[in-house]
């Protein structure tokens, strides 16, 4: 499936005082939840329902992004020990 070419992390939004999900291609789209699970399934399901629409319509997919904030680089280093 094309969801899965692309990244997904979440972080935490003082701002928001909630988890915020965000995803590299579709970097306008972010999905805030006060639970961090809660954040990454809100904003995998905002980008499936982008790329339903978009292929729908015949419109090319964003590209994944190929740089990612440092703060997703550290918390993947951290997950993978």
């Amino acid at each position: 499936m094309a969801i899965d070419q692309y990244r997904f992390w979440t972080e935490w939004s003082e701002e928001d005082g909630e988890w915020v999900g965000l995803c590299d291609g579709f970097p306008l789209v972010s999905w805030l939840e006060p639970d961090r699970e809660a954040a990454e399934s809100g904003i995998r399901a905002v980008v499936a329902e982008a790329i339903e629409d978009l292929v729908a319509e015949g419109k090319p997919l964003p590209e994944p992004g190929v740089e990612w904030p440092p703060q997703v680089l550290a918390s993947q280093s951290q997950e993978t020990g």
